[in-house]
């Protein structure tokens, strides 16, 4: 039974491997072969411009309409140049800065102050939008759509909006735009930004013709490329949205461009795109029915680069009398998913807004773990600190139920040898051999399974532990000590150039720090506490087992390694001090079979 569940846990492993092997070398080259065969087919973003964004579609009326046209070959600029082709008004607070276009009125400049590119103080600010045109287009824009069958001439992507108020938008100075379309019609726009990241934009059309009016008020976003980052199966980056009635909507980049357009009908919730650590979503109005609308298309390359993805939503129909206005409020996040911030935006009534951070499954645990972490962080001045704080705390509240597991492992290690006699006497009969073993727990009172229960019931908590890790952008650029400067990135050292004592840099999959060594070395001790399992095979799989998660992990965030190598000590740690107190040696090196060694060296220094 030992060995069974001992082989059970390999082949898990195993499977991890095989997951992890998939994941990051199979499948970017499916993808790569399906960007390669997108190529030669026909594409409607191909015939519309990868930069320009596309209007939501009103039932009964055209098909979406371009706003602005052109191949990415003839229309790519560097983005000062693409931000030199319209007139704007600046943006400008403690948290973000950049510009509003007063040509289509869209907002498509920002920087995020408070980050930066690298650890390097001195390095760029993070770019989050950028114009149509330039390399990567990235921007936000509202307008309205005509009535199926009406000629209104309405605002778009190229309109002259005039300055009616405001020299620069600033959490103190809003911003209204006017434009008349010469028709009867003039419509106005208000754009509003708080302390942190969120847009205000309040729209209004006033009808001074003699005919009512029908526009169809919408939102979108718009995003050329993928972003710069690896893709983690744990991490969700692409489409996001939550709707009070139809609940969450979650597109990763490759499986949108695969899948096609998405729509969802509701009346309140939000909806947009997001990054590991930054994020654009429209909220629109609470209580206004809306059709919300998820596209991507493959670009006129292979390169995932050129792949065009956007969310928009489109109201019911707005109907303006004569002579009388009608306002529509929407809103815009852009910019840094900091959980601080994203409760506050919450609490101020955006449906389920804490969900734009990836907690992942087990929510429920991960926003109290990642409060608690964050906490510490604060009172001791070091996220690392806080890291290794909450991992002994955890193990601190699950001390019992670890003890009952360990215990129980010490109980059957104690029956190894005759666990093993029974198997060599019974060798040829396994059904007998099974009815001894049983009888064997019997009488000493041991349950083989007590020892896998209580490491299920941790499974979530830690786990909750470990997204918290990865995904809070409160970890990034977040320095340890030594030579961790971001917890975020992986271990910039590699034992194969001596931690940089030789002046070479080894390839990517040579980068093997010094904290997934100490990481995999844990991981050896913890396992070889054990004895080997019988089966030579099973021997193989745990022997690697280390050695395979140490090159695994060694491009995972530095934050990360440390919390399991710091976790692997403490667990090694209890499971000592419970097999001495139950009286069972310790066995690390043994398994290796040092001790078949040191007793042939020990039986030939006793020869004459």
């Amino acid at each position: 039974m030992g060995d069974n569940r001992n082989f059970l846990i390999a082949i898990l492993l195993s499977v991890l491997v095989f997951v992890g092997w998939q994941h990051f070398v199979v499948t970017p080259r499916m993808e790569a072969e399906k960007a390669r065969q997108a190529q030669t087919q026909p594409t409607q973003s191909q015939a519309t411009g990868a930069n320009g964004a596309k209007l939501p579609e009103v039932q009964g009326g055209p098909a979406s309409v371009p706003s602005s046209g052109a191949t990415i070959a003839a229309m790519q600029l560097t983005r000062d140049e693409a931000l030199k082709q319209s007139p704007r008004v600046a943006i400008n607070s403690d948290e973000v800065d950049g510009s509003i276009s007063l040509k289509g009125a869209r907002i498509d400049d920002l920087h995020l102050r408070k980050y930066r590119e690298t650890v390097d103080k001195t390095s760029p600010e993070i770019t989050l939008l950028s114009p149509a045109r330039s390399d990567k287009p990235y921007f936000a824009e509202f307008g309205y759509v005509a009535a199926p069958g009406t000629q209104t001439k309405l605002p778009s992507s190229d309109t002259p909006w005039q300055v009616a108020a405001g020299e620069q938008l600033t959490p103190k100075t809003p911003l209204t735009l006017v434009w008349d379309n010469g028709e009867g019609l003039v419509f106005h726009r208000t754009i509003s930004l708080d302390e942190h990241f969120l847009f205000t934009i309040s729209d209004t059309v006033e009808n001074k013709s003699g005919a009512a009016v029908t526009l169809y008020p919408y939102g979108l976003v718009s995003r050329t490329g993928q972003p710069d980052t690896k893709a983690f199966y744990i991490l969700h980056e692409g489409f996001i949205g939550e709707f009070k009635t139809n609940g969450e909507t979650a597109i990763k980049y490759a499986s949108a461009v695969k899948d096609g357009a998405q729509t969802v009908s509701d009346s309140e919730g939000w909806l947009g795109i997001t990054d590991k650590y930054w994020a654009t979503a429209l909220v629109p109005e609470a209580g206004r029915a809306f059709v919300a609308h998820f596209n991507a298309e493959p670009g006129a390359t292979p390169d995932p680069q050129h792949e065009r993805f956007q969310a928009d939503f489109r109201y019911e129909a707005l109907t303006v009398a004569p002579n009388s206005s009608a306002t529509v409020n929407n809103r815009l996040f852009a910019g840094a998913k900091v959980s601080k911030i994203i409760d506050q935006y919450k609490d101020q009534g955006i449906y389920r807004f804490n969900l734009l951070i990836d907690w992942g499954w087990f929510w429920f645990l991960t926003q109290p773990v990642f409060k608690a972490i964050d906490l510490i962080a604060r009172e001791v001045g070091n996220f690392g600190i806080a890291i290794l704080i909450i991992t002994v705390l955890f193990k601190a509240a699950f001390f019992p139920l670890a003890n009952r597991s360990y215990e129980s492992m010490s109980k059957m290690k104690k029956l190894q040898p005759e666990m093993e006699r029974i198997k060599e006497v019974h060798k040829d009969d396994k059904m007998r051999q099974q009815q001894e073993i049983m009888e064997l727990y019997r009488k000493e009172k041991v349950n083989p399974i007590a020892g896998c229960l209580p490491m299920v019931i941790q499974i979530p908590v830690f786990f909750s532990l470990y997204k918290v890790l990865f995904v809070t952008i409160e970890m990034r650029h977040a320095p340890f000590f030594g030579w961790i400067h971001d917890l975020s990135a992986p271990d910039p050292t590699t034992i194969f150039n001596l931690f940089g004592l030789i002046p070479w840099m080894p390839p990517a999959f040579l980068m093997i720090g010094l904290w997934p060594l100490i990481m995999g070395f844990t991981m050896f001790v913890t396992q070889r506490m054990n004895p080997a399992p019988a089966d030579p095979i099973q021997q193989q799989i745990f022997t690697w087992m280390p050695v395979i998660f140490t090159f695994m992990l060694a491009s995972f965030p530095a934050g990360l390694v440390i919390y399991w190598a710091w976790n692997n000590t403490l667990s090694a740690l209890q499971q000592g001090i419970i097999m001495r107190r139950q009286g069972v040696p310790i066995e690390i090196f043994s398994n290796l079979g040092f001790d078949k060694i040191f007793a042939r060296r020990g039986a030939g220094d006793d020869k004459p």
